[in-house]
């Protein structure tokens, strides 16, 4: 394995030992929006996704149905999950949408206490929840971009209305299941 979780060498295209990503799938006018944004300013050859906000970036393939079922509890417990975008975030060669959701952090901060030991370094840590709108440009760029963005954006509240399961492919992800929210309570 590599730093971050993933396979290093070998393919993993068509194998089903490839990492499962979780999201938290966006509303479609905010999906909309930030998918425009990342299509704008994300280097092309290496955008292969619509905009997400990513949960965990590497869990192992061998807890697939161990993860399918806590996706589903949670699903079957919270109604859709409340949000805020709040602003831009600069990740150094790269550039995103802050997001701020206390209930999407409980879901987060619940499944990360059960998928104890199973988490890279990368998914232990605290997260702060943003959309990915451009990475591995120079600071100058994204410098740019940021300063481009905070000049329109407007702080616009939203709900996640699912949670998302993939596999890393090596480029484009494969999408394993969808998990809305139906739930009656508030997360």
């Amino acid at each position: 394995m590599s730093k971050n979780g993933l396979p290093s060498g070998g393919n993993v295209e068509n194998s089903d030992d490839a990492p499962l990503i979780m999201t938290a799938q966006l509303s479609r006018d905010v999906g909309a929006w930030a998918t425009g944004l990342r299509r704008a300013h994300f280097p092309r050859k290496q955008n292969f996704l619509d905009a997400h906000v990513t949960l965990f970036h590497a869990l192992p393939p061998f807890a697939l149905e161990e993860v399918k079922g806590c996706c589903a509890v949670l699903a079957g417990q919270y109604g859709p999950v409340d949000a805020r975008v709040t602003g831009v975030m600069n990740l150094g060669g790269g550039t995103a949408i802050k997001v701020e959701s206390e209930g999407m952090d409980r879901i987060r901060d619940e499944l990360q206490n059960r998928f104890h030991g199973l988490l890279t370094q990368q998914d232990q840590g605290g997260k702060k929840l943003h959309i990915t709108i451009q990475n591995k440009v120079s600071n100058n760029r994204a410098s740019a971009v940021q300063e481009e963005i905070e000049k329109v954006l407007k702080p616009r509240d939203f709900q996640f209305p699912a949670l998302e399961l993939h596999r890393y492919r090596g480029g484009p992800w494969e999408l394993v299941q969808t998990y809305a929210f139906r739930g009656l309570s508030r997360a």
